[in-house]
């Protein structure tokens, strides 16, 4: 009995759920299946890239957002950086970039462990949620 209850709540808690994640299968510099099983999207990506409370992406970048003033230059422009990147690359970068430069400034966007300085408050949750990785890499996608 005590089995079928903890099945049937453990269906029911999945529905409430917005997008499964999907598991990081780590493939050389790409993680090759997406993080949700929704697929990213573009305008979506677009808004996190640009927002100076969310991505927080165009502090260090600049990219192709005419309509933002101040945009970053420590790190490349976004529209030449992801030129030939596939999504896997992309996603692998925003999920960790140090995996690729252990000295890099940019933020690991979805990982939790092996972090330094991070307020009590935010351990264990990732800056950015697997949709949210998912929207800025068909944003980046969508600038090649």
């Amino acid at each position: 009995m005590s089995r079928t209850l903890a099945a049937l709540l453990l269906g029911v808690s999945t529905l409430f759920l917005p997008c499964l994640a999907q598991s990081q299968t780590w493939v050389g510099d790409s993680i090759l299946n997406p993080l949700t099983s929704s697929p990213g999207d573009v305008a979506r990506g677009r808004a996190i890239v640009g927002s100076r409370q969310v991505g927080l992406c165009l502090l260090c970048h600049s990219g192709p957002f005419p309509e933002e003033r101040f945009q970053g230059n420590l790190a490349p422009d976004l529209s030449a950086s992801v030129g030939h990147s596939t999504a896997p690359q992309l996603r692998a970068r925003l999920v960790d970039p140090g995996r690729f430069n252990p000295t890099s400034i940019m933020p690991a966007y979805y990982r939790t462990t092996g972090l330094n300085r991070v307020a009590p408050k935010f351990v264990d949750q990732t800056i950015l949620s697997g949709q949210e990785i998912e929207d800025v890499v068909a944003f980046l996608v969508s600038l090649q």
